[in-house]
């Protein structure tokens, strides 16, 4: 379920990313108190396969210098459809393309944050072109195995804390990691 913003909230602070918005709240005891939450652009995450591997990429950013695992993705743009942001995403950051997409989840992991996260699967990626990174990007890519996808809930630095949970699953339930594979690489 999405955290919406009730219709008497008000913006208080726009910052690059973020929002701040406040409202007063009705209380158990009829009280008022201030209510606050943020905002920011929802994200299109991608699990991207090319033949039996899953595109991963080792990224570092100016605010984090040392390289951390991640899938491709990134901020929707204001106005953008999430599937054709995670498009978007995939093609700048890793130059590959795919022709089957399937959204497969939508999650809304912070109470306080009006922020949806979409986790997409594009199977079959093939290489088009150079990648073209943002400024504040360093990528590098790397093709693992789904034993090692699964295996980054074990490492903390690992971007999409998401779904850290749905990796240690299929760790630890032999029917679910069948099937997480078969969404991964259907043929």
């Amino acid at each position: 379920m999405r955290n919406e913003l009730p219709e008497n909230a008000k913006r208080v602070f726009k910052g690059v990313i973020f929002e701040v918005w406040q409202w007063e709240q009705k209380m158990y005891d009829d009280s008022i108190a201030t209510f606050e939450r943020l905002k920011r652009p929802d994200t299109a995450q991608v699990i991207a396969t090319v033949g039996d591997k899953i595109i991963l990429q080792a990224q570092s950013q100016p605010d984090q210098p040392v390289p951390f695992p991640s899938l491709p993705g990134g901020c929707c743009d204001e106005g953008e459809e999430p599937l054709s942001a995670a498009k978007r995403e995939l093609l700048e950051e890793t130059g590959y393309v795919s022709r089957d997409w399937m959204l497969w989840k939508e999650l809304n992991p912070v109470s306080k944050i009006v922020w949806t996260v979409y986790i997409f699967v594009a199977r079959g990626c093939s290489y088009d072109r150079a990648p073209q990174l943002d400024a504040g990007e360093r990528i590098d890519l790397k093709l693992v195995s789904f034993n090692e996808f699964i295996m980054l809930s074990e490492d903390p630095s690992f971007y999409e804390k998401e779904l850290v949970g749905t990796l240690w699953r299929a760790r630890l339930d032999p029917k679910f990691r069948q099937e997480l594979y078969k969404l991964l690489f259907p043929g």
